[in-house]
């Protein structure tokens, strides 16, 4: 067993007693940063430039197989810019607080390449393999150390990468173990993103066998032999020759009651549907300022439609389950009177492609990130309604096999934290020595 001593470095700890304890910029021999240059002009001077965007994080790469951006530069500048395979490239400026500034990739490709702007080229010393201080680099990364030399003045994010290497300390090996090491852990990367990437994979049949199944069921229902005709409708196509069509008009008049402090606020996923988060994940974006005048805000109760009028062609729809109230910006219905109806059946059938493409068509923007779909518009859409009895079979049939699909989801979601929790373990282990390979 190898002996170990007190490294004196907090993030280190215990590190093998050969090694060297030496600070970051011990181990760099030249930093520089990199430029966005011009337009390309389809001379000798356009040349790839490598971009944040390009980063490849699970594998500490660029990514493989995208178009790369080209741009135009000076000579001088190609001349001081140009990658070598080995360069590693560090995010220095941009980021946001669930990916903060600090990544870093290794070039290991066979074209010609600059970089962009808001990163930093390394190259290291004799004594250290780019590879090496790569992971080191990656676990100072993953453990938010990163954090103590991150400096936000306004919305961007800046690394004091100077200040971090002047003060900041690694344990180093020989340059043999350090290849040791970096051929270890490329290794054992490869195979843990290899199964991270097949949950990933098992993850997409799952939420695509779910839209196929949500989509065939609330336009043709659940028996496979019932007789169809024409709905009349280009974008419903056969329906069930039971089943009528109606103008959502026909079905829901408009509300606008003003919300109460006692309720709970509501938000629209274009994912999830109704949730009363404060934050909508799937969007990642606060869907509404949260106000002090709760009348600003709508009352809903159980059986009303809401919808996020900015975010309708994207299947921002959802049936009320609860009694509580909706931001001002959604436009929020209610079934008329003697409608027999089950929102949860016309949720899902506007959040289906098919839906939600007739919804773009309806909604009105110069851009699709301005488009909105008012209730003048909305209200003139013609759906697909079945008999009420069956509007609630559907619903319950979709609600139940949609939890089975969710719980499965969850449980590969949980598998793929755990391979990346015992990846970031891993690479630890073995750049501090704690795990000899």
């Amino acid at each position: 067993m190898r002996k170990m001593k007190d490294s004196g470095v907090e993030w280190l700890g215990k590190t093998p007693q050969e090694w060297e304890i030496v600070r970051f910029k011990s181990c760099v021999s030249e930093r520089v940063g990199g430029a966005w240059g011009e337009e390309s002009q389809g001379n000798s001077n356009d040349v790839i430039c490598m971009r944040i965007a390009d980063f490849d994080y699970s594998s500490f790469r660029f990514k493989d197989g995208i178009d790369y951006t080209v741009r135009n530069y000076r000579k001088d500048i190609i001349d001081k810019l140009k990658l070598k395979k080995g360069d590693i490239l560090i995010e220095k400026s941009g980021g946001g607080e669930k990916t903060p500034v600090g990544r870093a990739v290794l070039f290991d490709k066979d074209h010609d390449a600059l970089f962009a702007n808001f990163m930093d080229r390394i190259r290291t010393r004799n004594n250290t393999l780019a590879e090496y201080l790569l992971y080191v680099l990656a676990v100072f990364y993953s453990n938010s150390y990163v954090w103590n030399y991150i400096k936000q003045t306004t919305g961007i994010q800046n690394l004091d990468l100077s200040t971090m290497f002047a003060i900041e300390k690694l344990s180093l090996p020989s340059i043999a173990e350090q290849k040791r090491i970096a051929d270890y852990l490329d290794s054992k990367c490869a195979k843990i993103d290899s199964i991270i990437a097949k949950q990933e994979q098992i993850i997409e049949k799952l939420k695509e066998y779910k839209l196929s199944l949500i989509t065939e069921t609330v336009t043709k229902g659940l028996d496979p032999d019932v007789e169809m005709k024409d709905s009349g409708e280009e974008w419903l196509g056969k329906i069930p020759s039971s089943w009528n069509v109606y103008k959502i008009a026909n079905l829901y008049y408009q509300t606008s009651e003003a919300g109460r402090d006692d309720l709970p606020i509501l938000t629209v996923s274009i994912n999830t549907g109704i949730s009363d988060r404060e934050l909508d994940d799937d969007e990642q974006e606060r869907v509404f300022a949260r106000s002090e005048d709760k009348t600003k805000y709508k009352k809903v109760q159980p059986g009303d439609l809401a919808y996020n009028m900015m975010r309708a062609w994207q299947g921002a729809f959802g049936a009320v389950r609860v009694d509580g109230m909706v931001s001002p910006a959604y436009v929020t219905c209610r079934p008329k009177k003697g409608v027999e109806i089950d929102t949860r059946y016309i949720e899902y059938l506007l959040r289906t492609p098919i839906a939600t493409e007739e919804m773009h068509r309806y909604s009105h923007g110069i851009a699709d990130f301005r488009l909105r779909l008012y209730w003048p518009e909305f209200r003139n859409i013609k759906i697909c309604l079945p008999p009420f009895s069956e509007q609630i079979a559907i619903a319950d049939y979709i609600d139940r096999k949609s939890n089975m699909i969710e719980k499965e989801v969850g449980e590969r979601n949980r598998i793929i934290e755990q391979v990346k929790e015992y990846k970031k373990s891993l690479i630890y282990e073995v750049v501090t020595g704690k795990k000899e390979v």
